[in-house]
């Protein structure tokens, strides 16, 4: 299991300071059904918008 998981999107609900996410799940989907070959085929769906 990751130790850190890391993330840019400061706008994100989830974002902490050092780029790290702090929700306590990650759940990240295929567009393209089970597998996927690169990460623009990848969706974070732990993405919450927060009020700047």
């Amino acid at each position: 299991m990751a130790q850190d998981v890391l993330c840019e999107v400061n706008n994100c609900t989830f974002w902490a300071k050092g780029n790290k996410c702090s929700a306590d799940k990650i759940y990240v989907v295929s567009h393209t059904g089970e597998t996927a070959d690169s990460t623009k085929e990848t969706d974070c769906k732990t993405f919450e918008a927060s009020d700047l």
